[in-house]
């Protein structure tokens, strides 16, 4: 008999494997919901709680993508999930200015800026090079009596940085249950309870407010399509920052922000992936 607490893990054969076909796969998967994922090569190991696995979409998907060679399904045998991300968590150190750390990496010096998460099985990927971007920018931006949304919160990390920056609300919203709850306990955590909101939802939920700051690291074709609500959403001198994106994707949606009348501050790069930093 299997518990509510039995995951599959999808081990999906790249040929030939490559770390950003990977990350994409991992992006379109996330909607599925996978969870969390791995990368062994030749493999991207996806991995997701039994009840929710579906073939069909899990082929639909894949059948898209001449490097899949195949795939196979293992049931997991039970583990305290949240322990083994807790360990296999890198620590995350911007610019000697922020960290971001799970609670078994205590040997991670303190910063201005010291933010403990809980990773749980909503961080993803892993991959830190957008969240880092969108860190400095921030930074650069300021924070202090700011109303701020973060649009695909996550485990909230930028939400908390900017209440800790002195945003006067945040507003952090996921579409996924795990990422939602996981960004209430990690800001009450963190001590930002009082000034961070968390919902589950999508871009439908902005049209309650409007904001200074709109953070979105997520995927770009998300980008696209909620783009136009983003900017109906963002205060007039606003900014918005977006990352989880590739720089060959810049084109793109550089020219959906200026359709919309958003004019480019700057960008950045990272191992070849970017954030663009637009104003209203």
């Amino acid at each position: 008999m299997f518990s509510s607490d039995d995951y599959l893990e999808v081990s999906i054969r790249l040929e030939p494997f490559s770390e950003e076909m990977a990350e994409i796969l991992c992006a379109e998967l996330s909607e599925l919901p996978y969870d969390s994922f791995l990368n062994e090569e030749p493999f991207l190991k996806a991995y997701i709680p039994r009840e929710m696995y579906n073939v069909q979409a899990l082929k639909a998907v894949l059948s898209g993508y001449d490097c899949v060679a195949g795939f196979s399904v293992e049931l997991m045998p039970q583990r305290n999930w949240n322990r083994s991300w807790e360990e296999e968590f890198k620590p995350i150190v911007v610019d000697g200015v922020v960290t971001i750390k799970a609670p078994l990496n205590g040997s991670v010096p303190r910063t201005r800026y010291n933010i403990w998460i809980d990773p749980q099985m909503a961080f993803g990927t892993g991959s830190h090079h957008t969240t880092y971007m969108m860190i400095q920018r921030m930074l650069g931006l300021g924070m202090k009596g700011l109303s701020v949304l973060d649009m695909g919160c996550g485990t909230a990390i930028l939400a908390i940085l900017a209440a800790k920056m002195g945003a006067r609300k945040v507003f952090a919203v996921d579409i996924d249950a795990v990422a939602a709850r996981s960004a209430w306990g990690n800001a009450r955590w963190n001590r930002v309870g009082t000034r961070v909101e968390t919902a589950c939802g999508d871009a439908s939920l902005l049209q309650m407010a409007t904001y200074d700051v709109i953070l979105a690291n997520i995927h770009r074709n998300i980008l696209l399509d909620d783009m136009g609500t983003y900017e109906r959403s963002l205060r007039r001198g606003g900014h918005l920052l977006m990352s989880g994106f590739y720089e060959t994707d810049e084109p793109a949606l550089l020219d959906r922000a200026m359709g919309l009348g958003l004019s480019l501050v700057g960008t950045s790069h990272r191992e070849g992936w970017s954030c663009m930093e637009f104003r209203k």
